[in-house]
């Protein structure tokens, strides 16, 4: 008998998103992203070590076509346009990384390969980078309050224009909406990564301009290695609970809810157990 098709929703939707309808529970999901970081974060690791040698690679290309790196940085225009080749190259890759911290959130395996398997919707995520990039500078240059609050609210684009297959301002207008009803609980998660971030600066701070600054460095490099995956499965979970997530699976059209292996965690939300036959959908 041929296997159909199911469609698993886990988590929440966007109905309810838009509605303000769901739970931000800042414990539980940094509790979660943590436990998700130290099972696997090798993945995201090297998505993202990748994504920094070739942002690094444009730059230094580019800055060498404009005249060095001294001449790109004395001229505003010069930079807005490295800043731009650099989120053409880097993006489509980030996207990438996004997604692993989605999947992360369903249970889901990972490896550093599926930092090119959403390369299909590159031209999308690109544009929406470089729309959210904008947004949010002129938010700070208004004003640094419409900054941090778009820089918020926009913080769940990318996953949206991949997983929901929106179009960048669909994308924009659908995460405002929706990110705006929990805007305190957001901004005190993202507080913590930022200040834990900080934190992992001062060694090195300190240490610089002693003998010890390879000691700082050092704690600075595997301090990130844990720090970088806990920000994208924090995102992960949040995208989870706040619009949810379509899982397709091979199993009979009638399957229950027991057999979508969907059990509840720490956090009371759904989570889809990676020893399933189960594929994302995106």
């Amino acid at each position: 008998m041929p296997e159909k098709i199911t469609i698993v929703q886990v988590g929440g939707n966007i109905e309810s998103a838009l509605k303000g309808d769901y739970q931000i529970d800042v414990k539980a999901i940094l509790t979660e992203a943590w436990q998700q970081t130290l099972k696997s974060r090798s993945a995201i690791n090297v998505g993202l070590l990748f994504a920094l040698l070739l942002g690094m690679l444009v730059s230094f290309l580019v800055s060498s076509y404009l005249g060095g790196i001294e001449a790109v940085l004395a001229d505003p225009q010069a930079s807005m346009l490295l800043n731009v080749m650099v989120t053409i190259a880097v993006w489509p890759f980030v996207g990438g990384v996004e997604m692993m911290g989605v999947q992360h959130a369903v249970g889901m395996k990972t490896n550093a390969k599926m930092t090119f398997s959403f390369l299909q919707r590159a031209s999308w995520v690109v544009l929406c980078a470089l729309f959210t990039s904008v947004l949010i500078s002129i938010g700070f240059q208004l004003f640094i309050l419409p900054g941090i609050f778009l820089a918020v609210t926009l913080s769940l684009t990318i996953p949206l224009v991949i997983e929901k297959k929106m179009t960048p301002m669909k994308a924009i207008i659908l995460s405002i909406k929706a990110l705006r009803f929990k805007f305190l609980s957001l901004l005190y998660i993202y507080f913590i990564l930022l200040l834990s971030l900080v934190l992992l600066f001062m060694p090195l701070a300190l240490l610089l301009e002693s003998s010890f600054a390879p000691l700082g460095i050092m704690v600075l490099i595997i301090g990130m290695s844990f720090l970088a995956p806990l920000f994208y499965n924090v995102k992960g979970i949040l995208y989870r609970e706040i619009f949810g997530i379509s899982l397709a699976t091979n199993k009979h059209a009638n399957v229950t809810s027991s057999s979508k292996n969907i059990n509840s965690d720490s956090s009371g939300s759904e989570k889809l157990h990676s020893d399933t036959d189960d594929t994302f959908s995106a």
